[in-house]
């Protein structure tokens, strides 16, 4: 493992969502006796947390491949050892990126909007800032570029030039 983070929502996120949880089940509670006094805070706490849980699973890495390990990737090269970034359950050799650059937290509106290619892979996450572009230089892959989020892009960015992409 060269680098992984996994992008967790923020701490405010789980208060103000059990805050909703709790307000809501005391709307379904009103005072009553019996099953609804109880059932509500029992069915939306956990699912809140749940919710939250399930949207902080995002994970980015890049790991070094074993030698005829299948990496889960559509690419042919399975017999030598690489470097992948895996992204979620999606991962690129990184031998098919050309470039990568950090998108600003003042550019990532552009970049997602009126700038986005339709083809792109996109990995975004509200709650973060910043994100990595890694252009791609495949021929067979329709795929221009990745765009992620990542709350650490200089670190990210670090490792993928340590092994081959250019950094601008």
């Amino acid at each position: 493992m060269l680098y992984a983070e996994r992008l967790w929502v923020p701490l405010w996120w789980w208060v103000a969502g059990a805050a909703l949880a709790v307000l809501l089940a005391a709307e379904v509670h009103m005072g009553a006796p019996g099953v609804r006094a109880w059932l509500p805070y029992v069915v939306l706490l956990p699912l809140v947390a749940w919710a939250l849980v399930a949207f902080s699973r995002l994970r980015v890495q890049v790991v070094a491949t074993e030698p005829g390990s299948d990496s889960g990737s559509d690419s042919t090269e399975s017999s030598s050892a690489g470097i992948e970034l895996r992204v979620g359950k999606a991962h690129l050799p990184l031998d098919v990126a050309s470039k990568a650059a950090v998108v600003p937290a003042t550019a990532k509106s552009a970049a997602l909007g009126r700038q986005l290619d339709p083809l792109a892979f996109v990995q975004h996450r509200t709650w973060v800032k910043q994100m990595v572009i890694v252009v791609l230089d495949d021929p067979d892959d329709p795929t221009p570029y990745w765009l992620i989020s990542t709350k650490r892009p200089e670190d990210l960015l670090a490792v993928l030039s340590a092994h081959g992409v250019e950094a601008r």
